[in-house]
């Protein structure tokens, strides 16, 4: 029996519609277990924050980014199965009060959004002076962004891969270039 649990799965102990002796015989050739994917949870995990110098450092350095109104979105891939978020605010967006609401809101965004965007990639949100705005619009910016860089690696994949490929052809070519 395949073990559905360490795929997020759970299992009902729900028997099959047994109407007819049809779909009786058919119940009881086939497993009387249905295989229920587990609810996502919409939690932010200590272990999905970026932190430390080096981690950001490492993401600034990558030099990825995605500018999209008040916010840029800076990243780099990790080998995790998730996304981590770090948030830069500096002192020029407002006084504290200000920064802190910005910061809950794009977390807050961040923590309703994280299952529908691609794993796997160290986030930098930095903030510029803006006029606040709703949570839905903070949404709508993470997720553009976060589109836009993961595009842009996906490029940059693709470009490595074909280079790759282009410089084994190149060494195997080398032996029949002058037979022709």
């Amino acid at each position: 029996m395949t073990d559905f649990t360490s795929r997020g799965l759970t299992l009902l102990n729900e028997p099959a519609h047994e109407s007819t002796s049809e779909s009786k015989s058919e119940a009881t050739a086939e497993s009387k277990f249905e295989a229920v994917p587990e609810p996502r949870r919409y939690r932010l995990l200590r272990s999905h924050r970026l932190s430390g110098s080096v981690a950001f450092s490492a993401v600034f350095d990558a030099r990825v980014r995605k500018s999209i109104g008040p916010i840029a979105v800076v990243a780099k891939p990790n080998d995790l199965p998730h996304c981590r978020l770090g948030l830069s605010i500096g002192r020029r967006v407002g006084n504290a009060v200000k920064r802190n609401r910005i910061k809950r809101l794009l977390r807050e965004a961040y923590r309703l959004t994280q299952h529908d965007w691609p794993a796997g990639y160290d986030l930098v949100i930095v903030v510029r002076p803006h006029n606040m705005a709703s949570l839905a619009d903070y949404q709508r910016l993470l997720f553009t962004g976060i589109r836009g860089v993961h595009q842009t690696w996906e490029r940059k994949r693709r470009k490595e891969e074909g280079a790759e490929s282009e410089r084994a052809q190149g060494s195997g070519d080398r032996g029949t270039k002058g037979t022709e």
